[in-house]
């Protein structure tokens, strides 16, 4: 069953003093998770209210692991261009082509943005493009 206002539920767990604090960090995380990130004053909020300043690195460093835990418009999570693969032919169970293989396509062809990929995408003067180095 889909929770309509995530919120609603969270905020009684999070003020019950039987719950430890572990337990609550948890809970705000898998917040964070279903939302797909939260606001900045919505997250100080929660910290402070639920008395767990001393811990809240623990769902700060998230972000450090590429997880949008403050959904702004800065913030919003890197999306790399896919290719269109839907003429390759493809193995009965395949589904999907993993991100990983775009990128060496793309390194292999020198067609990597120097912005992204700094240290990737220089080529050496030789280079001519017939292949990988």
């Amino acid at each position: 069953q889909k929770v309509k206002d995530s919120m609603r539920v969270l905020l009684p767990v999070l003020l019950n003093k039987s719950h430890d604090s572990y337990d609550k960090i948890r809970a705000i995380l898998l917040y964070i998770f279903s939302t797909n990130g939260t606001t900045q004053e919505n997250l100080d909020k929660l910290i402070q209210n639920v008395q767990i300043e001393s811990d809240s690195d623990m769902i700060r460093n998230w972000k450090y692991l590429d997880v949008p835990v403050i959904s702004s418009f800065v913030a919003q999570q890197y999306k790399y261009p896919r290719r269109d693969r839907s003429k390759e032919e493809t193995f009965q169970l395949s589904r999907w082509t993993p991100v990983i293989k775009d990128v060496m396509e793309d390194a292999i062809e020198n067609k990597l943005d120097s912005k992204d990929w700094p240290y990737c995408s220089r080529c050496p003067p030789t280079w001519n493009g017939s292949g990988a180095v």
